[in-house]
């Protein structure tokens, strides 16, 4: 080894030497390399979200249509062959609360459940939702289960 082979470790270094804007001599002084005029050659310059240089926007483009109700209320569907399935599988037992729907990941904390009633139910049990749809409430009582409205 000499020290005229002295070389840094490959990707030590990470020099930038263009200095822009500092001179005619370093080739990028001037305009330093933002071409002449315009938003875009000036410090401070960002352009908007949806911005297409003074073209008419898409999101203003685009047909703005019907209506948007802000007190809907809406509910996670559970179906019955969906709690059947993790009945049989040993997750839920047979009585079922929120907090159960919501350790499975079926729903988050802040959801509403609706219970729909598409399937079988085979077992007797007790659930509590936030809504029950009639063919639900049905097939549960033909089981002689339990329909707890919260």
């Amino acid at each position: 080894m000499n020290l005229h082979s002295l070389n840094p470790a490959k990707g030590s270094v990470n020099r930038n030497d263009n200095r822009k804007g500092r001179g005619q001599g370093s080739g990028k002084g001037g305009t330093a390399t933002r071409g002449h005029k315009g938003a875009k050659s000036r410090s401070g310059y960002s352009k908007k979200v949806g911005f297409e240089g003074g073209q008419m926007p898409l999101q203003r483009r685009v047909p703005k249509f019907g209506f948007t109700n802000i007190n809907r209320v809406s509910y996670q569907p559970i179906n019955l062959d969906t709690i059947q399935e993790l009945i049989d599988s040993g997750k839920f037992s047979d009585v079922i609360k929120f907090e159960d729907f919501v350790n499975s990941g079926l729903v988050t904390k802040n959801d509403l459940v609706k219970i729909l009633g598409r399937g079988e139910l085979k077992s007797k049990v007790s659930i509590s939702a936030h809504r029950f749809s009639s063919s639900a409430i049905s097939k549960l009582e033909s089981v002689s289960g339990e329909a707890i409205t919260l």
